[in-house]
Order: C-alpha cells, then sequence, then structure tokens
C-alpha cells in the first residue's frame, strides 16, 4: 500500500504526539485512519505538501533513504529577491555545519497557485519576497531551509511538491490517495 497525503502546515510527521497533553499538536492520525502505515521520510511540521505513508519496509527503505538518491522536489518561498550568483551557489552546492550538500536543480518561479496556508505567510512590504523550484537528492534534516539561509536567502514557506514520480497535485491539503 502506498498513500499520498497533502499534509498540511503545523502537523507532525508522525501519529502519535510525545508532547504536553495540556497543548496537543495535530499528527498524522487527525488525517489518515489507515492501521499500519508508517511515512517513508519526514517533513517538518512547519513545511506542507507531499508525505507518503506505506505498509512495505522495503519501499520505505527505498523512499526515503539517501543511498538511493530520490529526486525531491519543492516549491520555496524565499525572503529576498534572489540574484543568479545566490541561485548558481544552490545549484552548486552549499557547505552545511554539517558537510557539503549535492548540487541542487533550481529555477526560479512566478508565485504557484497553491492552497492558503493557514496561518498566512507574514506579508512585508519592504521585503521583496520571490519563489523557487529545488529539486534536491538528500534529504538532511530541514536541508532546503539551511540551503537557502546559508545563501541569504530565509525561507518563508515551504511546500514539498513531489518524490520521484509521485506528486500532491490535486489533492487540498490533509486530503490523500491510495495509489
Amino acid at each position: 500500500m502506498l498513500i499520498l497525503l497533502n499534509k498540511p502546515y503545523g502537523v507532525l510527521s508522525q501519529f502519535t504526539d510525545k508532547g504536553t497533553a495540556d497543548s496537543p499538536r495535530a499528527t498524522l492520525s487527525d488525517y489518515v485512519d489507515v492501521p499500519k502505515v508508517y511515512p517513508a521520510g519526514r517533513l517538518d511540521r512547519d513545511s506542507e505538501g507531499l508525505l507518503l505513508l506505506t505498509d512495505d519496509g522495503r519501499l520505505q527503505a527505498r523512499i526515503a533513504h539517501p543511498k538511493f538518491r530520490k529526486p525531491k522536489t519543492y516549491l520555496v518561498q524565499v525572503e529576498g529577491d534572489p540574484s543568479d550568483e545566490q541561485i548558481a551557489r544552490l545549484r552548486r552546492g552549499v557547505t552545511l555545519k554539517d558537510g557539503p550538500t549535492r548540487p541542487a536543480q533550481v529555477r526560479r518561479l512566478p508565485p504557484p497557485d497553491l492552497w492558503p496556508r493557514v496561518p498566512p505567510v507574514r506579508f512585508r512590504k519592504s521585503v521583496p519576497d520571490a519563489w523557487l523550484e529545488m529539486t534536491i537528492t538528500e534529504g538532511r534534516n530541514r536541508q532546503v531551509r539551511r540551503m537557502t539561509a546559508h545563501v541569504g536567502l530565509p525561507c518563508l514557506r515551504l511546500v514539498r511538491w513531489s518524490i520521484g514520480d509521485w506528486s500532491v497535485e490535486g489533492l487540498a491539503p490533509g486530503e490523500w490517495r491510495n495509489i
């Protein structure tokens, strides 16, 4: 079984929350009521978009393990107006505290037609923002956010659009389908 879920912003990529009882956080169990499926990889609480769930351990490993270099494409709203040099640095790969990243495929995008984020991204008249499409083949903790920040483009919104051939297209936040 393979489930494609459009994980909403603010939802943990797990089925239970070990946080405090007086402040429960949204989890996958609020959206998917299918027994014995687990996330193939993770997506931060403050990121949204495609999360794959499966009951097949081998498939989970092929999707999530970095040695398989499964491409993951993100739509990234950044603060600032990306220069050609900043984009070139992302394309070459950058050196983060945990070592150099693999090169990324990066291109500027017009603002995509996405669902509204709740809560909305803060808007500042005096600071421009822009959208990038980034494809990476590794999946370090908060990697896309750290890469864009490293080149001077803080991330405002991060939406994972696809993993390999699987895409979130056509799914509203919280919706899922079994393929």
